[in-house]
């Protein structure tokens, strides 16, 4: 039809290496995260948790979010919540294949609003274990990406565009978090302590924190460029967009290297890519671009006909609906009071995010340790043993590891813990646990030092952690040195 013609305008025939990125990507993040919920959801909120779910439901609060759990038919068990992270992994998995994309224009819709409907069924009852900002990071990708259609159909333009506003409020409002809250982030002293004293280090952080001083100036002048200023590139036309989604990229690449930040590095990097075109694709590899299609077939979606009326209404009206949604998070960009990490509305859609509005100069760690001996709290002082956790440092001599994209939930509330030492209730439960030789709780750790045998006392240790220098490293192999600041509790 000829009055029709306009609507291949709304077709970004150069963004299929881009949509299939996005695609693959988000799904492989979803199914890291049900994964990290099918191992450590029942021992933090299952049955027998933490944190019981079904303690909480009983609650008002506790039925606030929206969630599957709510509904008579999906009362909640320990099993249906594995089911559902199954189910929710073989749909990623899916995805990543390439099985939906070979399909109709409309099939990746069903396969991520499944996910995005499994997953925040799972998040309402998250509570503090899943009160992150990638979390709701992931949500918003998940009910967005599908509508990136599958081969049959070209990449809706305006779905691209709100990936990059999107992407504009992940990195702008990181940039403007930070300028309005921790001075160190204006005087350039930011990065001075921040590899040491991150929530979780990896391998090569001390590297990291060992730099020069000057070093240190240019990662904070570095992460202002791109995030107050190379970011609105995005907004330009070809190949400004592609330079500037280039720098976030690499930007974010230095993070997933310096540390353990789950899945929130990798979401943003796969976010940048709506703003990266086929043409500066190959460009940059200097040839044809690989087929995405399964098996390795060509991909069918790269006929130039435009997509048909249907599809382009229906892009329409999710884009309508998203952008009604976006004038708080747009207000909370530039307001004075700026939000980090907050969602407007019940389904975590265009959400406010960013990071380190202040910054801490001293890492503090608890460390819980536990005795056999009959004398219970009175223990001698040779026979305490700590529990390691896989992820927050623990052992001086043990080297961080790299843990993200995956997340690690027990270990960064412990990060957050040894900010503010107290009675939270989720630590009192943990310290029971262990006291008792819960299997589940003991399988979250790294080790026990009993191997399962209930310890007679467990006491809470209180110390202060720093990178060893390199005369410290060399002549003790040691990569902490910590300072004892005494017992905080006994159990």
């Amino acid at each position: 039809m000829e009055w029709t013609s306009w609507l291949a305008l709304l077709d970004a025939q150069d963004y299929t290496i881009a949509r299939e990125v996005i695609l693959r990507g988000v799904a492989a993040v979803f199914v890291l995260a049900f994964l990290s919920t099918l191992t450590q959801f029942p021992a933090l909120l299952g049955e027998r948790g933490l944190l019981p779910v079904r303690e909480h439901l009983a609650r008002p609060r506790g039925r606030r979010g929206p969630s599957l759990f709510h509904t008579r038919l999906f009362p909640y068990s320990d099993r249906l919540l594995r089911m559902m992270c199954l189910v929710g992994m073989l749909l990623g998995a899916s995805v990543v294949l390439g099985l939906p994309q070979r399909g109709p224009g409309w099939t990746t819709i069903p396969v991520f609003l499944g996910m995005w409907v499994l997953y925040l069924s799972i998040h309402s009852l998250g509570r503090t274990f899943y009160g992150f900002g990638w979390e709701s990071m992931l949500l918003e990708c998940g009910f967005l990406v599908g509508f990136l259609g599958a081969h049959e159909v070209a990449p809706p333009l305006l779905i691209l565009w709100f990936l990059r506003w999107m992407l504009l409020r992940l990195e702008f409002g990181a940039g403007m978090i930070k300028m309005r809250g921790d001075p160190a982030w204006r005087d350039l002293t930011a990065m001075d302590h921040h590899h040491q004293t991150q929530p979780m280090p990896g391998p090569l952080s001390r590297l990291a924190h060992l730099r020069p001083r000057w070093w240190h100036r240019m990662e904070v002048l570095g992460s202002h460029a791109v995030q107050l200023g190379a970011i609105w590139l995005i907004l330009l036309p070809q190949p400004l967009a592609s330079i500037g989604a280039t720098l976030v990229i690499l930007t974010q690449l230095f993070l997933v290297v310096t540390g353990n930040y789950a899945w929130l590095n990798w979401l943003t990097i796969l976010v940048a890519f709506s703003a990266i075109s086929d043409s500066f694709l190959r460009w940059i590899v200097g040839g044809p671009w690989p087929g995405w299609g399964w098996q390795g077939l060509p991909l069918p979606g790269t006929a130039t006909d435009a997509s048909p009326l249907w599809w382009h209404v229906l892009i329409l009206v999710i884009v309508a609906f998203l952008v009604a949604l976006s004038w708080q998070p747009l207000r909370n960009l530039f307001s004075a009071d700026q939000l980090m990490n907050a969602s407007f509305n019940r389904f975590h859609l265009v959400n406010a995010y960013g990071a380190f509005g202040s910054m801490t100069t001293r890492r503090f760690e608890v460390v819980i340790e536990g005795t056999l001996d009959p004398a219970g709290a009175g223990a001698d002082e040779g026979t305490w043993r700590p529990y390691e956790f896989r992820g927050k440092p623990g052992d001086v001599r043990r080297r961080p590891a790299q843990f993200a994209p995956y997340h690690l939930r027990l270990d960064w509330q412990m990060w957050f813990l040894a900010l503010r030492p107290g009675a939270e209730d989720w630590f009192v439960a943990l310290l029971e646990k262990l006291r008792a030789g819960e299997p589940a709780i003991r399988r979250l750790l790294r080790s026990d030092p009993f191997d399962g045998t209930p310890p007679t006392a467990i006491r809470v240790r209180y110390f202060e952690y720093r990178f060893t220098n390199p005369e410290e490293r060399r002549s003790s192999g040691d990569w902490w040195v910590r300072t004892d600041l005494g017992v905080i509790a006994r159990v």
